[in-house]
């Protein structure tokens, strides 16, 4: 089964947390820091998952979640917006912009695999 996790965030504690917290229950980390290499590195790795901050650098995540969906290859892989964009409306927009899911930020590193593997098909 491919265990690869494409992590789309442009801030290091964020990534050291979330790709530590995953890398312990097995799965391998792919990171990008901005949208373009991650849209770039999704095409290039076939993640099975992308988890993706709507914060980033130059091309925000609703961007790279629409992105994502319109190329045919990706358009199945579920993307999870890991965000602290937590006011009224913004699940919805995370959603409207082709993501599966939503995580607040902070992530709770006592539940975040767990919340994470829900979007895995076949996972355990």
């Amino acid at each position: 089964m491919n265990k690869r996790i494409l992590l789309i965030e442009d801030n290091e504690q964020n990534s050291y947390l979330a790709s530590f917290l995953l890398q312990a229950r097995g799965w391998e980390m792919v990171h990008a820091e901005d949208g373009p290499s991650g849209i770039a590195l999704a095409s290039q790795t076939d993640p099975v998952l992308v988890l993706l901050d709507i914060q980033l650098p130059g091309m925000d995540g609703y961007a790279v979640a629409r992105a994502l969906r319109q190329d045919p290859r990706l358009a199945a892989i579920p993307i999870v917006a890991v965000t602290s964009y937590a006011m009224p409306g913004d699940r919805e927009r995370c959603m409207e912009a082709g993501c599966n899911g939503y995580i607040e930020k902070p992530i709770d590193p006592g539940t975040f695999a767990a919340e994470v593997e829900r979007f895995v098909r076949g996972a355990p």
